[in-house]
C-alpha cells in the first residue's frame, strides 16, 4: 500500500506539474493574443485618426477656399461700385476743371 500511495502521489505530482506547464502555455498565449490584439487597435486608432484629420484639412481647404472667393467677389464688387461713383463725378469734375481753367 505504501508503494501504491507514492505512486499516487508521483502521480499526482504529474498532473500538478502539467497542468502548471498547461496553465503557463495558456499565460503565455493569452498575453500574446491580448498584445496582438492591442497592437491592432493601436495601429486601427492611429488610422482613423490620420483618416479624420486628412478630413478635418480638406474641411478647412474647402472653407479657406470658399472664404477667399468670397472675399474677392466682395473686393471686386466694392471695386466697381467705386468705379461707378468716379465715373458718375466725372462730368462734374470736368466742369469743375473747366470753371478754373476759364476763370485764370
Amino acid at each position: 500500500m505504501a508503494l501504491e500511495a507514492i505512486q499516487e502521489v508521483a502521480r499526482a505530482e504529474a498532473q500538478a506539474k502539467a497542468d502548471r506547464e498547461a496553465a503557463a502555455a495558456q499565460a503565455k498565449q493569452t498575453l500574446a493574443d491580448a498584445q496582438k490584439q492591442g497592437r491592432q487597435l493601436v495601429e486601427e486608432a492611429r488610422r482613423q485618426a490620420r483618416d479624420e484629420a486628412r478630413q478635418m484639412m480638406a474641411q478647412a481647404e474647402e472653407e479657406a477656399a470658399r472664404l477667399t472667393r468670397e472675399t474677392l467677389e466682395q473686393a471686386a464688387r466694392d471695386c466697381e461700385a467705386m468705379k461707378a461713383e468716379a465715373r458718375g463725378r466725372l462730368d462734374e469734375t470736368a466742369r469743375w476743371i473747366a470753371e478754373k481753367v476759364v476763370r485764370r
